[in-house]
């Protein structure tokens, strides 16, 4: 019997997964066959490392095998169509070399590369942004799609036809000069954006939080500031990060339970990432052109410089979000937009623009919608409206601990209800 993979293990080889698969990429061009390859080098280490002990670098054994693979299937494509320079053709020489002796390449880490040749030209942002997704974040079809707003099949499709569309194309999947890099920079963001908001809230699992995503896109946007340090809205996404990851420690009880932000102790909030945070935004928000990674990055500082729950400036958020509303038609904006309003003009106010959201087709199946409605019912006194849309909320949510939030405040709802 194969021994089976410890957590560690598999931490590992999803976080060094999108990094070989960029490294594999940027030698051989193709990113169709380094996909494969590289899927092929992790199902190989799963059923030789619990066996035969971890190597000494993970990340170069799995580089080597992948390169193996994908030299492997093109010396058969090679034979079966009696092309004997596709081989040559498909790596250059001097590549060929770096990949078997430069030990300084194979220590390289490919990840923010690849992130920015996943934006392919040839793809609309959407499609990159998927297919990136995939790629890079480690993102499941269904985790994507929920991210997106769309049906899983229509996800799906979109990164087939992302895959094929590249190989048709004929343009070189290769590292894009400074002008492409540019162009692409702001997909870049939303991609690390939405890897960063699945780690810190899953779609779907047993777990709320999942610190190998969020921690990736922590790290992978500092590698990106670092890149392009005069960029005002890449210093916002970092400073937003920062300043939401900031409240990790309180988000969870003992069991794992959801504590919701009024109710976290704010005493385990981390004060360094809070103070980078505001120096960030502080450091930004006086250069002119304000963008939405910038507000949002904005109301996180709002609420993490509140001493209480109590303490905290709604009329400033509220007026935040009316700048964010207007720069973007995302949805979520509009249902936090709705949350604001009620905190500054009472619940009624928010849930008439809940009547207004819940016709967007893409909030109409959406757990949150029906959560904030719940909260906003409770808030205005109609504790059985409230608890129905708490049951639904939980009836429509892949996440278990949001499930169990929502159907124990419900229980909790109608617990005063019952006669003595």
């Amino acid at each position: 019997m194969t021994p089976s993979l410890d957590i560690r293990t598999q931490h590992l080889l999803r976080e060094l997964a999108p990094q070989v698969l960029g490294a594999v990429t940027r030698r051989f061009r193709d990113f169709a066959a380094s996909e494969d390859a590289v899927q092929e080098a992790l199902i190989a280490a799963a059923a030789q490392w619990p066996r035969d002990g971890l190597p000494d670098n993970p990340r170069a054994w799995l580089i080597r095998i992948a390169a193996r693979r994908i030299t492997d299937h093109v010396r058969a494509e090679t034979a079966r169509r009696h092309r004997e320079s596709l081989v040559v053709s498909l790596v250059p020489p001097e590549e060929q070399l770096a990949l078997a002796a430069d030990e300084a390449a194979v220590e390289r880490d490919d990840t923010l590369d690849l992130l920015f040749m996943c934006c392919h030209p040839v793809l609309s942002p959407a499609s990159a942004i998927a297919l990136t997704l995939r790629a890079v974040g480690g993102l499941t079809t269904f985790e994507i799609a929920k991210a997106f707003l769309v049906p899983e099949a229509t996800l799906a499709q979109r990164i087939s036809r992302a895959k094929q569309s590249i190989k048709d194309s004929g343009v070189p999947f290769q590292l894009p000069t400074a002008e492409e890099r540019a162009a692409r920079l702001g997909a870049v963001m939303h991609v690390l954006y939405l890897i960063f908001s699945e780690g810190y809230t899953a779609t779907s699992g047993p777990e709320l939080y999942r610190g190998d995503l969020s921690g990736e896109a922590l790290r992978l946007t500092r590698m990106l500031h670092r890149l392009v340090p005069d960029d005002a809205e890449v210093a916002g996404l970092l400073a937003l990060m920062l300043l939401t990851d900031a409240r990790r420690a309180a988000r969870t009880g003992p069991s794992g339970e959801l504590i919701p932000l009024d109710q976290q102790d704010r005493t385990l909030w981390d004060p360094s990432a809070i103070a980078e945070g505001v120096a960030l935004l502080t450091a930004t928000l006086p250069r002119g052109s304000v963008g939405p990674y910038q507000l949002q990055a904005a109301i996180a500082a709002v609420h993490d410089e509140a001493a209480t729950a109590e303490d905290t400036d709604w009329a400033q958020i509220l007026g935040l979000y009316g700048l964010l509303q207007r720069m973007s038609d995302n949805p979520m904006v509009t249902l936090n937009h709705a949350i604001a309003t009620a905190m500054v003009h009472g619940p009624a106010a928010g849930l008439e623009l809940l009547d207004a959201l819940a016709e967007d087709p893409r909030m109409k199946e959406h757990h949150r919608l029906d959560a904030v409605r719940a909260h906003l019912l409770e808030r205005a006194g109609d504790l059985e409206g409230a608890i129905a849309h708490y049951q639904r909320a939980a009836e429509r949510t892949a996440s278990l601990s949001e499930r169990n939030y929502l159907l124990t405040h419900a229980a909790q709802l109608r617990e005063p209800r019952k006669a003595p």
